[in-house]
């Protein structure tokens, strides 16, 4: 737990640096939110609150949500999703290692179905010199009645949008699209990409699931792609690297509980994700569905495991 919290220090370092300190914000309250609940269930279940908050598992979950939430989300948006990815997500289970769905990702989608304008005002990427400061930001985010007039579309949004311009005219139609996939948005990526890197090298999960995402999610953008029509459903480099693809890959399908358990499963279960992230982005109604394809798939686990569990040395393989 903890080296998954130092890992996420890049990519929170990043997009401070594009986005202002809307995220630190986030973090910081989500992580009051998330003790506090912890505390007092495990205090209710008659267990020793202490060594509940100490294995840092309430953390890691409100971090990654906070991480995923819009930079200066109105502050109740943060507390219902952390109350309901602690107490829905986890708690209802039986707490830490019982939930079958990620609980970051079930306040992620309660708060995407129920405040979806909230959680599409996304901060343009201006660099550190003109993003908001520390005081401001807190000011947006417990009175955030002027946010509008700094908010935009993310790259997926406007590709979504897009009708008429070709896809590299598109990526260079506004000054937040520049790059590969969109400014400050390669970024984070990288900054993420190198956290995952640094897990694996830690041996805190292995390679199966991460890369086994990126590649479907890469082989279908390479299919989808026509060349840059109007109607091209994106580069593969785009897709990789914006959106939370990276984040996703190293930070959320590696979860250890609510994913697949073999390595040939967690292959499945990866690439499975990055298809549907692919599908859901292109066809669907939702520019980023890493949310939606991981719950998805964290209800085909058991299922992807029954048949990919390997056969006990000395046993034999059961026959169908």
């Amino acid at each position: 737990m903890r080296d998954v919290l130092l890992a996420t220090v890049p990519g929170v370092l990043v997009m401070t640096w594009f986005f202002g300190p809307g995220t630190l914000i986030n973090l910081v309250l989500g992580a009051a939110v998330a003790l506090a609940l912890e505390y007092g269930v495990m205090a209710l279940r008659g267990r020793d609150p202490r060594v509940a908050i100490s294995d840092l598992s309430v953390l890691v979950t409100s971090t990654l949500l906070c991480i995923a939430l819009p930079p200066y989300a109105p502050w109740w948006l943060i507390v219902i999703g952390v109350v309901t990815a602690v107490l829905l997500g986890k708690q209802v289970f039986g707490g830490l290692g019982y939930n079958p769905f990620n609980p970051a990702m079930v306040g992620y989608v309660v708060l995407l179905i129920s405040f979806p304008i909230q959680m599409s005002s996304w901060a343009l990427p201006r660099g550190l010199e003109t993003v908001p400061g520390l005081s401001e930001g807190l000011q947006r985010v417990f009175s955030p009645g002027s946010i509008d007039a700094l908010t935009g579309a993310t790259p997926l949004d406007l590709l979504r949008q897009n009708t008429g311009l070709l896809f590299e005219d598109l990526m260079t139609s506004r000054p937040e699209l520049s790059g590969w996939a969109g400014l400050g948005w390669f970024e984070v990526n990288l900054a993420f990409l190198l956290g995952g890197l640094w897990l694996l090298y830690r041996r805190v999960f292995t390679w199966h699931a991460p890369i086994a995402m990126l590649a479907a999610l890469g082989l279908c953008a390479l299919m989808g792609y026509d060349g840059g029509s109007s109607q091209s459903g994106g580069s593969a480099l785009f897709h990789l690297f914006s959106g939370a693809s990276m984040f996703a890959a190293f930070f959320i399908i590696t979860d250890p509980v609510s994913s697949a358990v073999s390595n040939r499963g967690r292959l499945i279960f990866g690439a499975l994700i990055g298809l549907l992230v692919y599908l859901i982005r292109t066809l669907g109604n939702y520019p980023d569905a890493v949310a939606f394809a991981v719950l998805i798939l964290n209800f085909c686990a058991p299922f992807i495991d029954h048949y990919t569990q390997p056969t006990v040395y000395g046993t034999r393989k059961p026959t169908p």
